[in-house]
């Protein structure tokens, strides 16, 4: 699923939009226009526009245009969006992993039906801008859980996990009771965190994401800070959230890849999660 890893692949390959003029814009599928926007507003809006800048907050991808006269596009990924850029993505495809434990149940062929697919459905292209130069970008949605906004409330966002500091840590994480992994997924404390990156940064950081978020110790949370940003870059380098140490041990039966013991699968903040009792604290 699209994480800040994959987004953040995704805002590399939009860079090659940078100066392309919209000529059209494909939305016909209404329902994923969020925040009361139409096919004929998105239209109205865009058209015309040049493309001049594309940044990234959190799992948020926002392309400014006009050197800030225009709107800004946001696009959210949901569970299963790509970016598709002159038919090209930078991800070929993303790991699937259910949503509830109702959709755990469903049958194997059903749940490869969801899955994330490079497949080029045309039905999965949920919105797209056409350029004057040619070419064109596409977020194609398999699940339909994404979605298309102008100018999207950044400000509803914590700080970029990528580049948290221990401060901005700290003030995710203080006077919380909740698990610490829920407090770290919570996007309006800390943006871009998902659930098997988390795993993922916390078992490199040896702490028990049930934990409660206030009881670390300064130490701890320089320590956590540190792993936040050293495992999201790592797993930008590699090419997407699925690819921690720790993935190919998430599953029933498999054991610690650090110490060999058993991991323990548990729901924590309403997310499957693994995790080692013996070296996370």
């Amino acid at each position: 699923m699209p994480e800040l890893a994959e987004v953040e692949r995704y805002r590399q390959l939009a860079e090659t939009l940078i100066g392309r003029t919209v000529q059209s814009v494909v939305a016909r599928d209404a329902w994923f226009l969020k925040r009361g926007l139409t096919p004929r507003a998105a239209r109205t809006a865009l058209t015309g526009r040049r493309l001049d800048a594309v940044r990234r907050v959190g799992k948020l991808l926002v392309i400014e245009t006009d050197d800030g006269a225009g709107p800004n596009l946001g696009l959210r990924f949901g569970m299963s969006g790509r970016l598709v850029v002159d038919g090209r993505a930078s991800i070929d495809d993303l790991v699937y992993e259910a949503a509830s434990e109702s959709e755990r149940r469903r049958s194997r062929a059903e749940r490869e039906t969801s899955r994330a697919s490079n497949r080029p459905v045309t039905a999965w292209d949920r919105f797209a801008l056409r350029f004057e130069e040619g070419g064109d970008v596409r977020l194609r949605d398999p699940r339909r859980l994404g979605g298309v906004e102008l100018d999207p409330d950044e400000t509803a966002l914590g700080p970029d996990a990528l580049h948290a500091t221990t401060a901005d840590v700290r003030r995710a994480i203080e006077g919380s009771r909740a698990p610490l992994k829920a407090r770290l997924m919570d996007q309006r404390r800390v943006a871009g965190i998902g659930n098997l990156a988390a795993d993922e940064l916390l078992w490199r950081a040896g702490l028990d994401p049930a934990r409660p978020a206030r009881s670390l110790t300064p130490d701890e949370s320089r320590r956590l800070a540190h792993h936040i940003r050293r495992t999201l870059a790592d797993l930008i380098s590699r090419g997407g959230s699925h690819m921690g140490d720790l993935m190919p041990a998430r599953e029933a039966g498999a054991v610690c890849p650090k110490d060999g013991t058993p991991l323990v699968r548990r729901t924590v903040g309403g997310r499957t999660t693994f995790s080692c009792p013996t070296h996370q604290r």
